[in-house]
């Protein structure tokens, strides 16, 4: 890694978003090469594109500097602006795409950030925001973010590749935020979940909650599955239908899985039953994989611990995924902070696959715009 002027070189498209969301966080302008230098069609993709002008929005002063063939960009962050902002989201990638980075950088705004993100709300690739809801705002507020005006609204759902659905998000703003200590995951005590559809029959949606119930049943009795019908101007402009589930534990866990229906027009079609029977297995896994944060939050659990106040943070996570793992060594590099990994393995009273306990000592990482009242 080259570094001049303490600001930091990578080569390659992937983790576009982590390395743009650290640079913001700690100051450190970046450059990234060879975006997709050897392709027939190389550069920045259209929704990181929409990424980069969604940063641009929030933040005030960044320069941003992209050659004309898109595969190189120099990223030197601004201030945290915040304030009402709107975003039409590119729908090659869900609103979900973008709402993980803002649930990062939001805490840290000079103004409370209110945000209308327009788009797609459910697809294949990226978290929904009704899984987001459902286990990152519980999670945050574990790290004392929380009030009156921290909400997620899904106003219009939009499957792909139309689109055209729409999300409300607002974030209060927090000076300092609460070190933590989650190492006891609990006992799941219910299960509950969302089952959407749009511009397809109701009837589907309660297809689904039949055949996952099917599964879940056989493990707990507090199983509500809500069924989301929307029609007309709320319902998006393509036909698709999807489940989300969320398991609590009595310790405040909560452990989320998701599928969503082929888009229009690609792939075979999908039956409402088996759609409803694979998430419930997806939600089974995900139990087994355990710990006090479920694998789409990893990141953003660690980040939190990082930013924290300098004193011990610990959270019992289940198998690391790959995205977590690079997150961790872009964590070293913009913060200079280690983490220590110990593995748990699963004796009488972890059940399930093993885990990985993380400490860390927060960086006291404290919100400078905040003006003080």
């Amino acid at each position: 890694m080259a570094t001049q002027a303490h600001s930091l070189s990578y080569a390659g498209c992937n983790f576009l978003r982590q390395r743009l969301v650290l640079s913001t966080l700690s100051g450190r302008p970046v450059k990234i090469r060879k975006i997709r230098a050897r392709d027939d069609n190389p550069g920045l993709r259209d929704f990181e594109a929409s990424f980069i002008r969604l940063l641009d929005k929030i933040t005030n002063g960044s320069r941003i500097e992209i050659n004309q063939t898109g595969t190189t960009l120099y990223y030197q962050p601004g201030l945290l602006y915040g304030g009402s902002v709107e975003h039409e989201c590119n729908v090659l990638r869900s609103i979900g795409y973008y709402l993980e980075s803002l649930l990062c950088l939001a805490p840290f705004m000079k103004h409370p950030l209110r945000i209308i993100l327009r788009g797609v709300t459910n697809d294949q690739v990226d978290p929904s925001v009704d899984v987001l809801k459902a286990t990152a705002l519980p999670l945050l507020k574990q790290f004392g973010i929380d009030g009156e005006s921290f909400e997620l609204k899904v106003v219009r759902r939009g499957m792909p590749p139309g689109g055209g659905g729409e999300v409300l998000f607002s974030c209060p703003v927090r000076k300092v935020l609460k070190p933590v200590q989650l190492t006891d995951p609990g006992k799941i005590k219910r299960i509950r979940g969302i089952a959407y559809s749009v511009r397809v029959s109701p009837q589907m949606a309660n297809r689904i909650v039949d055949s996952a119930r099917n599964i879940l049943n056989k493990f707990i009795p507090d199983i509500y599955i809500y069924t989301d019908h929307m029609k007309g101007v709320s319902s998006g402009k393509s036909p698709g239908f999807g489940l989300s589930l969320v398991a609590e534990t009595t310790n405040g866990t909560f452990l989320s899985a998701e599928l969503a229906s082929n888009p229009q027009g690609q792939g075979a079609a999908v039956l409402p039953e088996d759609l409803g029977r694979n998430c419930a297995k997806l939600l089974l896994e995900e139990i087994y994989r355990g710990g006090c944060v479920d694998s789409t939050n990893q990141s953003l659990a660690l980040l939190l611990m990082t930013l924290g106040q300098q004193d011990v943070s610990k959270v019992l996570l289940g198998p690391l995924s790959p995205y977590t793992i690079e997150f961790l060594r872009h964590l070293k590099s913009f913060f200079q902070i280690m983490f220590k990994i110990e593995t748990k393995s699963c004796g009488e009273e972890l059940k399930g696959g093993d885990k990985v306990l993380m400490t860390c000592v927060g960086i006291g990482f404290s919100n400078l715009s905040k003006t003080l009242k």
